[in-house]
């Protein structure tokens, strides 16, 4: 490399993001992910062995996905490629397979393809990738925020190892903003700066887990305090306070990782449904909260609400039907933002209510029997006797009316088996409703099961 060659390079790395020049380059400096790559796990064994196999780095942004392939890049005698889903095609991949074959063939290298965004590669451009893993002429590293269960073949996944990636704890950022601040060569360690500790905590915070939005932060917070006037050596020279106030400007308001498609829109959902099932108003007003400001369709939530009434509460408290219902119309009468109002006071409802899922499951089970079970016809003294021929086939024959008995109440077959779906339980109204069952059927043999 000649000197010109040199001074683009280390220009092209001046203008370069600190959250890409603080990537870390090798094993010891990367940070989170301990499930993973923590001391004896399974990665970090793979790669201090050097017997790497196909795998997929799934999780959202900034948690590390990208950053320890390059230290994979690094550390391994591998080959490595790097290609974005996005902007390559199934020629090149082909390119990349051929030259990988020829490698093997003649020094017996192996090669990393490491692709970025792989969710974005159609199932056909995956199909291409299918033969040679398997056969092993490239270890396939795909990096992806989607699901790979959903978004990534079959075939391919069964032939790789999924790693998932967790948002980086506080603790985590603080560290990598730290080191930032100190790293004279790559981050902005030539600066004179003083941090508040306060203001790091705020970034780590604030981030939600993702490194490179904390040190886009910080980055903003350091470069806007320097006037463009400033030669090079008056900015090393001059002295920053990166304070509370400095970062809250720098940061600004929170992007909410929320996918309404993905994995974020049914984690969520399923984090709301089971919060208000298991009685827990604050997580689930939380999650409510989280749903609304990721841009959630509020009917989307009055509907699930709705449900659980039914599924999860049911006769336990058969008022829960009904604000569930209210707050449904409401929120397609009057939308957002006010009927966050309405939905909150029926998510805090359903959270308190006693809960039953006796009426789902009595539907369950019986569907469940006409599904799988011979059809029990309709005995003859229940068919239908409004018309004429009816009393000539049988039907309506024997069938007493209940209100002509005393309690309106008499002891009559009205299934042709003896099959108990409905089971109430003592909480809530549902008690009420089992004790009057009780009452009027008397002692019973134990339904059949």
């Amino acid at each position: 490399m000649d000197l010109f060659q040199e001074q683009r390079k280390q220009s092209h790395k001046a203008v370069e993001p600190l959250a890409v020049r603080m990537r870390p380059r090798v094993l010891e400096e990367f940070v989170g992910q301990e499930h993973f790559l923590g001391e004896g796990k399974l990665l970090r064994r793979m790669l201090l062995a050097d017997r790497l196999g196909s795998m997929i780095f799934y999780g959202p942004p900034g948690t590390g996905k990208t950053t320890l392939a390059h230290v994979i890049a690094h550390h391994t005698q591998a080959e490595f490629v790097e290609v974005n889903a996005a902007g390559v095609g199934v020629k090149e991949i082909r390119e990349i397979i051929d030259q990988a074959k020829t490698r093997l063939e003649t020094s017996g290298g192996r090669t990393i393809l490491f692709i970025d965004e792989i969710h974005r590669f159609t199932k056909a451009q995956q199909d291409v990738l299918l033969n040679d893993v398997e056969k092993g002429i490239i270890i396939l590293i795909g990096s992806t925020t989607e699901n790979p269960f959903f978004s990534v073949n079959s075939p391919l996944i069964s032939r790789s190892q999924i790693f998932q990636f967790e948002p980086l704890a506080e603790a985590h950022i603080v560290s990598l903003l730290h080191r930032a601040l100190q790293d004279v060569e790559r981050g902005l360690g030539r600066y004179s700066i003083r941090a508040a500790p306060e203001a790091l905590a705020h970034l780590a915070k604030r981030c939600d887990g993702d490194a490179r939005r904390a040190l886009t932060g910080l980055e903003v917070a350091v470069l806007s305090q320097i006037a463009v006037k400033d030669s090079p050596a008056k900015a090393k020279d001059k002295a920053m306070v990166v304070d509370l106030a400095t970062v809250e400007e720098s940061i600004q308001q929170k992007a909410i990782v929320y996918d309404r498609q993905g994995d974020a829109h049914y984690d969520a959902a399923s984090a709301f449904i089971k919060s208000m099932r298991g009685s827990d108003p604050d997580a689930a007003v939380y999650w409510l909260a989280k749903m609304l400001e990721a841009g959630e369709d509020p009917r989307f939530i009055a509907r699930r609400i709705a449900i659980l009434a039914s599924e999860d509460i049911g006769n336990a408290d058969p008022m829960a039907l009904v604000v569930a219902n209210a707050a449904f119309q409401v929120t397609l009468q009057i939308g957002l933002p006010e009927c966050r109002l309405t939905l909150a006071q029926a998510v805090v409802y359903m959270a308190c209510a006693p809960k039953s899922n006796a009426s789902a499951m009595a539907i369950w089970s019986a569907g469940s029997d006409i599904k799988e079970n011979r059809t029990i016809p309709v005995p003859k003294h229940l068919r239908d006797a409004n018309y004429r021929g009816a009393k000539q086939l049988g039907h309506g024959k024997g069938y007493e009316y209940p209100h002509e008995a005393p309690g309106a109440y008499l002891d009559q077959d009205y299934l042709g088996v003896d099959r108990q779906y409905y089971i109430p339980t003592d909480r809530g109204y549902e008690k009420t409703m089992g004790d009057y069952l009780s009452r009027i059927r008397g002692p019973s043999e134990e339904p059949e099961t």
